[in-house]
């Protein structure tokens, strides 16, 4: 997927949290109205949580296991 610098990675995430962030304004915008392309908003959906399992990937590899 990505390298493991954390640099890189840092960089990623944040434009990850970014565009989710934006994808979750966009598609409040869209449920609220009846007008809008349902395609359009489960595909912006599907996205948002793909976009989520991104963001969880790198988060755990920028976090460090804990030793039990």
């Amino acid at each position: 997927m990505w390298s493991d610098d954390p640099g890189g990675l840092a960089l990623k995430l944040f434009e990850l949290r970014e565009r989710h962030r934006d994808l979750d304004h966009l598609i409040e915008r869209l449920a609220i109205d009846p007008l809008s392309d349902q395609l359009a908003l489960r595909r912006f959906k599907k996205e948002k949580l793909r976009i989520k399992d991104q963001i969880h990937w790198i988060e755990n590899r920028l976090i460090p296991d804990q030793p039990a």
